[in-house]
């Protein structure tokens, strides 16, 4: 009944409808009175007794309104609210004492330690990130030209690159997760150290972080102008030469604490000079990405799918140095230390450098000579240096 008088008496509606019941129903807004079907005359409006014989039509007395609404429908229940079940508090149903009660006693020492220990760190994350995000040191220097950096951003990224590693591993990893492996290892190598001994971010860390990129990508930029796509093609196993595992690991050990040695040995980011002062950084900046792309893009002219050499390359870089690639690099690093001011780090990032790659070329030339035998010693005899001119 209180469902039919909210839609009798409503005035956002102004529309007629018959009312297909034994009563007249007066609809006040109208000030006027319509008589239904059983054409008994005027009644007041009573409790409906038999809500199935109760239904709405549409009046033909204002066709130009209600031609846009659909015809009414409307349900009537005689159940009240208060019995229909509650979603929320139906896990509470079967909940008593007795139910508690055996809950607890089934706790053992072992549990009451784990969920205490799940407990107390998940308070003291949720202290510690509410701090951090409240506190004034944090915020302070995030700015376009000084960064703070935040450690677990740092974390997160470093947890996403091993995951991405592991898929790679096993050959899944997507042109997006081979990114993250590139990107995460960068930050940890570029960003991450100063940020640490510093505090925050500012000048050759973020150059570096970008000049890494370009300059590792610039073998997979060849794939893609040769094949039009990123990806290796199947090769000759044979030319897949590299040192034993365990040494490629100290390799990249060696690689990393070299860059935090940088960063420890380094003065503040806000006292390196600039200007003029670091004309010659960006000079050996631009040669060693030149070297590379030169180095990679005549390796590849040469070779089948990138890799598989067709004869001895003798162009471009390769008339200084017998191994431009690896030049290239070690080059690349030793201008990261100098632009921080940190020569001692120099020379051990250096060192760490001409051991690994010291073997990988001698395992390297070993194939090349079984491939193209006098033409490739009459190469290494004319051109002796192997990653620094003047250098035999």
């Amino acid at each position: 009944m209180e469902t039919a008088s909210v839609l009798l008496q409503s005035r956002t509606m102004p529309f007629g409808f018959n009312l297909k019941c034994n009563q007249i129903v007066s609809c006040r807004h109208f000030n006027k009175q319509f008589q239904s079907k059983g054409f008994y005359s005027h009644q007041s409006l009573k409790p409906i007794q038999n809500p199935s014989s109760f239904s709405l039509l549409p009046s033909p007395l204002h066709k130009t309104r209600t031609q846009f609404f659909s015809p009414l429908k409307c349900s009537f229940s005689d159940i009240p609210s208060s019995d229909s079940p509650n979603p929320l508090l139906k896990p509470f149903k079967n909940l008593s004492f007795d139910s508690v009660k055996s809950s607890l006693s089934e706790l053992t020492p072992i549990k009451i330690v784990k969920w205490a220990t799940i407990v107390s760190l998940g308070i003291a994350a949720t202290k510690w990130t509410v701090n951090l995000a409240f506190s004034p040191f944090f915020w302070m220097y995030f700015s376009w030209s000084w960064l703070f950096w935040p450690w677990f951003v740092a974390i997160a990224l470093a947890v996403y690159g091993l995951y991405c590693f592991r898929k790679h591993s096993i050959g899944e990893a997507s042109i997006v997760e081979q990114l993250a492996i590139v990107t995460s290892v960068f930050a940890w190598l570029t960003l991450v150290p100063p940020a640490y001994f510093n505090g925050y971010l500012e000048g050759w860390p973020f150059v570096f972080f970008f000049v890494y990129h370009y300059f590792f990508f610039f073998n997979v930029s060849v794939r893609k102008r040769l094949y039009g796509d990123y990806y290796a093609r199947p090769h000759d196993p044979k030319w897949d030469v590299n040192p034993p595992k365990w040494y490629r690991l100290l390799f990249c050990v060696g690689v990393m604490v070299g860059h935090w040695l940088a960063a420890f040995e380094a003065p503040e980011l806000h006292r390196i000079p600039g200007g003029w002062s670091n004309v010659g950084v960006w000079i050996l900046i631009v040669v060693t990405l030149l070297m590379q792309y030169n180095s990679t893009l005549y390796l590849a002219k040469y070779s089948e799918k990138v890799v598989v050499p067709t004869v001895v390359v003798q162009f471009g870089p390769y008339r200084c140095v017998r191994h431009p690639v690896y030049a290239s690099t070690m080059l690349l690093f030793a201008t990261y230390c100098l632009a921080l001011r940190a020569p001692l780090s120099l020379m051990f990032v250096v060192a760490v450098c001409l051991m690994y790659y010291e073997q990988k070329a001698k395992l390297e030339e070993v194939v090349m000579v079984e491939t193209f035998g006098e033409s490739y010693l009459e190469y290494a005899s004319k051109v002796r240096c192997k990653f620094i001119p003047f250098v035999y």
